[in-house]
């Protein structure tokens, strides 16, 4: 019998799988006892528990970031499913297909990466070709970026999303620097791929996305200014001036300090490589807001974030430019 995964649950059906242990939080009771809030997850999504019984020998039985094996019955609570656990035991990750729990990006790595190394070779400045044959020389490195989502939550959150991310920005660059005279593309495209490449260190993801102590420590652009100067020492005559340059652009990515940038974009290299992140990433997390409500209407339910309902039938339509 195959798993039964968050998006097979209905209110009144039994439950008896495996799934990751979220989130767990004790809270009491008006009267004073205790019960546990439990968030399960697997590929599919994320549902939310609760423990009534025998809440401390469970809670002590497991952590956040475990696989565990739970009996429990479907309900519902304002609306939304809850699963009542009955119990709740730790499962080995030996044991547990690692497939069923990572949701992973649909296109193929291998195409996507040679798409994008293809794109570098392109280019007509000679130090920026060097620069990234450095990169891809790095096995450990290509590795990694092939396979480490683009962030925990808000878009291209599954495995692959940062390479997905990252092209198609690439595919958006190059369109938007032969629109513009006077862009440079090398430039332009250089920033782009390197932008988010702290994000491999950054984010841990062999079971649930989260954050590593790296990256809740320094974040994302700190760790990729630190991979560019690891590069940039093993590229000859590098210029500094440019080096400055490209290492703004991964300062200046988020646009704004109250994004978390130090600094606001200041060339237009650095303007257009903010637009087009915030343009891809925010096409991505309708999209995928989108294509997560059951719902049969045409419309969604209010995104808080944006503020917003989302017609889904135009929301979902059209395709990626990476295709």
């Amino acid at each position: 019998m195959g798993k039964c995964f968050v998006s097979d649950l209905s209110p009144g059906s039994p439950v008896d799988d495996t799934f990751l242990l979220y989130e767990k939080n004790v809270a009491h009771k008006k009267d004073g006892n205790p019960f546990l809030t439990v968030t399960l997850a697997d590929r599919s999504g994320q549902v939310k528990g609760v423990v009534w019984d025998n809440v401390e020998r469970l809670a002590a039985a497991s952590s956040e970031g475990d696989f565990v094996h739970i009996r429990a019955q479907v309900g519902e609570y304002r609306g939304n499913l809850q699963v009542v656990v009955k119990d709740m035991a730790r499962i080995p990750e030996e044991q547990v297909n690692a497939a069923d729990f990572l949701v992973s990006t649909n296109r193929d790595v291998g195409q996507m990466l040679d798409r994008l190394k293809e794109m570098t070779e392109r280019m007509q400045t000679s130090y920026l070709r060097s620069l990234f044959q450095a990169f891809w020389a790095d096995d450990d490195f290509v590795e990694a970026f092939s396979t480490a989502p683009a962030a925990k939550q808000m878009h291209h959150a599954y495995i692959g999303g940062l390479l997905e991310h990252t092209l198609s920005m690439a595919v958006l660059s190059e369109l938007i620097a032969g629109h513009y005279k006077g862009v440079d593309r090398d430039l332009l495209l250089a920033g782009v791929i390197l932008h988010d490449i702290g994000k491999t260190r950054e984010l841990e993801y062999s079971r649930r996305i989260d954050y590593t102590d790296e990256g809740r420590l320094l974040s994302h652009i700190v760790i990729g200014l630190s991979m560019l100067d690891e590069k940039l020492e093993r590229v000859r005559d590098f210029p500094q001036d440019q080096a400055h340059l490209l290492k703004h652009m991964i300062v200046s990515h988020h646009g704004s300090r109250e994004f978390g940038s130090p600094e606001p974009p200041k060339t237009i290299e650095a303007v257009l490589l903010n637009d087009i992140d915030e343009m891809d990433s925010r096409v991505n997390s309708i999209r995928e807001y989108v294509a997560k409500d059951p719902s049969d209407g045409s419309w969604t339910p209010y995104h808080r974030l944006l503020e917003r309902h989302f017609y889904k039938r135009s929301a979902s339509s059209g395709t990626s430019g990476t295709e």
